[in-house]
């Protein structure tokens, strides 16, 4: 008998990430012990080897601006980017370095697998988590956890634990 509770959906969540990036950076790290699945992102943004802001980069990976500045900021300590001051000093733009752009075929490849193997995935359950995942993310971004968290809570009242 399993006395276990079940887990939530923040830790089922969890587990699925480190399932899936775990997996990703081992098989990252065993070719280039330096790079993790963070810089993914980063990295398709600045395939197409234009120069983008840091702003340019959030956007097009999804990513807050917080999280691709710093990412950039460790991407640029292992020599992966260059980064140059713009106009008023007040933004800053990024683009591959040379060592980045030697990097990308090889990412370029790994992408290409991740891809086919996640469509495997998605092709097994019975529903596609790819599709699932975008839904959740559409319904939270126009009705926050928070906000349903708060009205659950105001229906409650006093005597709840």
């Amino acid at each position: 008998m399993n006395d276990k509770p079940a887990d939530g959906l923040g830790t089922q969540l969890r587990r699925l990430l480190e399932l899936l990036d775990g997996d990703l950076e081992t098989l990252y790290r065993e070719a280039h012990p330096f790079y993790v699945p963070r810089y993914t992102p980063v990295m398709k943004a600045l395939a197409t080897g234009e120069r983008l802001t840091i702003k340019d980069i959030a956007a097009h990976s999804s990513i807050s601006h917080s999280a691709a500045s710093q990412t950039i900021a460790k991407m640029s300590s292992l020599g992966l980017l260059e980064t140059s001051v713009e106009g008023d000093r007040r933004s800053r733009t990024v683009c591959l370095s040379a060592s980045g752009r030697d990097l990308l075929p090889w990412l370029q490849q790994r992408w290409l697998a991740t891809r086919r193997a996640a469509d495997e995935l998605d092709a097994e359950l019975s529903s596609p988590l790819s599709q699932l995942l975008a839904e959740a993310i559409a319904l939270l971004e126009a009705n926050p956890f928070r906000d349903r968290i708060a009205s659950h809570t105001a229906t409650q009242g006093d005597d709840t634990p």
